[in-house]
């Protein structure tokens, strides 16, 4: 009896293990590992950028302007005879920085506005509300170029913030919409009748049925800023002397590098387009996690992938039985 209870103890997981692992699901998806795999490879460049650049990003050669892809510049040069492979791999780390800032602050005060405006009733939620559509209706790009054309020399961080300001009411209004519909659920309920502290109903029962939603909205805000940050690079609306994809594309632009010279402006694009299709590889994942149709039937595809089937193969058709002709004294 005892090595039978001990047994099931041992395989019988725990609720929170249970969702912990449902948790990691979203990224048991081969598209989400995928697109992890390519931000991981662009955030690593940001860090060990400034190291393994071939050439200083600001260095002139007269001698080689306009050069194509050489093995002495992998990617050519600009028209002051500028590495571009070196601009790309210097500019990632302000891409890299201003997109995942933004989407962590912005993620942060959708997290505060909307599971608040979601659990508190009456006057207060209807007021956070208020402004969540108030943020939201706001035309963001203007905005961000107001506010950045008021300083010379705008760094980063300024950036970071701005657009996280302009960027988190859509996500406070998914999150106060689930968070209503968690306040009422009975695991709450018991906890509220317990009298358990407030800060433990929402961080502890709550906000993990909440991960899926959080983690999507700050996939959402990162893809957005990080093109916002490279538009606004674009149009000059940033300091050009600030490498990043965006102030590439806008030097190859002013020079007059369409079509002809596609060595100075297609890298740069490809690397925003890589970026955007890893997000949304990762929003797969997050996708099958959210949906339990997709959570489960992602999981039958890769138990029977393990087996060696496909999904085509476990399905049994039933064909209909003819007709059986009545006998003729009937």
């Amino acid at each position: 009896m005892t090595a039978a209870t001990g047994t099931i103890e041992e395989v019988t997981p725990s609720p929170r293990s249970r969702r912990f692992s449902e948790g990691l699901s979203m990224f048991r998806n081969p598209k989400s590992l995928v697109g992890i795999g390519i931000l991981g490879f662009f955030a690593l460049l940001a860090i060990i950028g400034p190291w393994i650049a071939p050439y200083d990003p600001n260095a002139i050669d007269l001698q080689a302007r306009n050069s194509p892809p050489t093995p002495q510049h992998w990617l050519g040069t600009t028209h002051m005879g500028q590495d571009v492979l070196s601009q790309i791999i210097i500019g990632t780390r302000d891409v890299m920085f201003v997109g995942f800032m933004a989407g962590v602050l912005g993620t942060l005060l959708a997290v505060i506005v909307g599971v608040t405006a979601g659990y508190i009733r009456g006057t207060g939620s209807e007021a956070l509300s208020a402004l969540s559509n108030v943020f939201l209706v706001i035309p963001g790009l203007p905005l961000i170029i107001i506010i950045t054309s008021q300083f010379d020399d705008p760094n980063m961080l300024l950036i970071a913030v701005v657009l996280a300001i302009t960027g988190w009411a859509w996500g406070a209004r998914v999150l106060r919409a689930q968070t209503m519909s968690l306040r009422n659920r009975d695991f709450v309920q018991a906890a509220r009748a317990n009298g358990e502290p407030l800060w433990r109903i929402i961080g502890v029962e709550m906000l993990p049925n909440l991960m899926a939603v959080i983690a999507s909205s700050f996939v959402g805000t990162v893809t957005a800023a990080i093109l916002t940050q490279t538009t606004l690079a674009f149009v000059g609306i940033t300091p050009i002397s600030q490498w990043n994809w965006g102030t590439i594309l806008f030097w190859a632009q002013s020079q007059n590098a369409f079509p002809d010279r596609w060595w100075w402006y297609l890298p740069a694009g490809l690397c925003i387009a890589l970026v955007g299709m890893a997000l949304a590889l990762l929003n797969f994942g997050i996708d099958e996690y959210v949906n339990p149709r997709l959570r489960t039937a992602g999981q039958r595809a890769r138990a029977l992938k393990k087996k060696g089937m496909s999904i085509s193969s476990d399905i049994t058709v039933v064909r209909a039985a003819p007709p059986v002709d009545s006998p003729s004294g009937a």
